[in-house]
């Protein structure tokens, strides 16, 4: 049995890991790299391995940065099976179509500047990559994928469908049992259920993103959130949310609801959410209501709407969004990217960044090179569109909404593991790895980019 590690080894994104056992080649995650000044170079080179050779794919969860080279793995030549549980195959597809159309736009607009660089994948692509989706995972329940091996999904809490995968290999008369944990939520979550990880595994395959700190309290950080926003409009600015499509936008409209039932903020506050993914994300969480904890559920079926504001306005086309930058006060703008590395909010960020009565919440985690990781790093100006925009407005992280574990989560989701032989920390950067691998049972391994282990 060998593993091999082609992303998210040594850094944060592009989550793709590859196990050879019994004759099968099977690939966990074919995500994007993301942030990195060379992202381009890296999406498009060799993948570390042969995309034909793969025989099936098990996806953790529809993140871009898990899944979104899957439509380039088609193009190369995989031609076999993905399974994911439900709600991640819905939003995957989401996902992947929108990433297309970002590619499709990028490659456009080089073209106007002489640059004939083609789209890392097209619409077609994406479309065609469909074509492999194939069985359908639930919770608990095993799958047989090849001979003397299974899969099992267990429930991750990061985002809607998202899972760990336990694979069980019979090999030269043993079984043994791996785990990749995909991304894992915290354990307090108002919209999902929590990580439930299973216990007796050999080898665990682990993420580590904040495995040096914890985040701070989440009711701590709703108050932070809506005493920004209250204290924004108290000065008549605008608040920017730069905001991940999956799990962060629902999150927060469910917050901003709360707030606004309980008087914490006006309720007459008009809420954009200017990001057509996130709407049509949104849609889908509504789809899979059992996917959520069961009092959330509970309430979707009684029609109590937890998403529904009573100023929310969703924002589909381009026109639509391109008319918000002529608010000039007391309104919550959402759109994307969380890492303001693309989408709609740069151009709110132009329009706003330089108003000292407006704000800008980051409420996730932001890569190194990214441009919300240089605006929180207190960039005096940054540059938008060709044009050099100061930073006046103030500027709120609030980390406290991360949908990844924090570092006592981390520990404890390992714990609960049992007590694996090794462990093999990825989608971490360094010092990060480093700090959590010092507080783990076990043997602990720091894989880098497309290095292999015999196990």
């Amino acid at each position: 049995m060998q593993i091999s590690f082609h992303g998210a080894a040594g850094g944060v994104t592009g989550s793709c890991h590859l196990l050879r056992a019994n004759g099968q080649t099977i690939l966990i995650d074919c995500g994007m790299f993301q942030g990195a000044h060379d992202m381009d170079i890296d999406n498009a080179d060799d993948f570390g391995f042969s995309p034909g050779a793969v025989d099936v794919l098990l996806l953790t969860h529809a993140h871009l940065d898990h899944c979104g080279r899957i439509p380039l793995l088609h193009r190369r030549g995989f031609d076999g099976e993905i399974i994911s549980t439900a709600p991640t195959r819905d939003l995957a597809r989401l996902v992947l179509l929108d990433a297309a159309n970002l590619n499709e736009e990028e490659a456009r607009r080089r073209q106007r500047h002489g640059e004939k660089q083609p789209p890392l994948f097209d619409t077609l692509d994406v479309v065609e990559s469909f074509d492999h989706f194939g069985r359908t995972a639930r919770l608990g329940q095993p799958i047989q994928i090849g001979r003397g091996i299974t899969a099992t999904f267990f429930e991750a809490g990061h985002i809607l469908g998202s899972a760990s995968v336990l694979l069980e290999i019979a090999e030269s008369g043993q079984t043994r049992r791996v785990l990749f944990s995909g991304d894992i939520g915290p354990r307090e979550r108002p919209l999902l259920n929590p990580p439930a990880p299973p216990s007796g595994a050999d080898i665990v395959v682990m993420e580590s993103t904040y495995g040096d700190r914890d985040h701070r309290a989440l009711d701590g950080s709703v108050q932070e959130f809506l005493d920004a926003i209250r204290d924004t409009d108290d000065r008549g600015g605008n608040v920017i949310i730069p905001t991940f499509a999956l799990e962060r936008a629902q999150e927060l409209l469910f917050f901003l609801r709360e707030g606004m039932m309980s008087g914490r903020i006006r309720r007459s506050m008009p809420v954009f959410l200017d990001s057509p993914m996130a709407i049509s994300a949104t849609r889908i969480y509504r789809k899979h209501a059992d996917a959520m904890r069961p009092e959330f559920a509970t309430r979707l079926r009684a029609g109590k709407d937890p998403f529904d504001l009573p100023e929310l306005h969703f924002t589909r086309d381009s026109a639509e969004s391109m008319a918000l930058n002529r608010i000039r006060s007391g309104a919550v703008i959402m759109a994307g990217s969380g890492m303001a590395t693309g989408g709609r909010v740069r151009h709110h960020l132009r329009h706003n960044l330089g108003c000292s009565a407006c704000s800008v919440i980051f409420v996730g985690f932001a890569a190194e090179g990214t441009l919300a990781r240089i605006i929180i790093d207190g960039a005096r100006s940054v540059r938008l569109m060709g044009d050099d925009i100061p930073v006046r407005a103030r500027i709120h992280t609030i980390n406290g909404f991360s949908a990844h574990a924090g570092r006592s989560d981390l520990i404890d989701w390992h714990r609960r593991t049992g007590k694996p032989d090794v462990t093999f920390l990825v989608h971490g950067e360094q010092p990060e790895r480093e700090r959590l691998a010092k507080d783990l049972t076990g043997r602990v391994e720091l894989p880098m980019m497309h290095q292999s282990f015999e196990l």
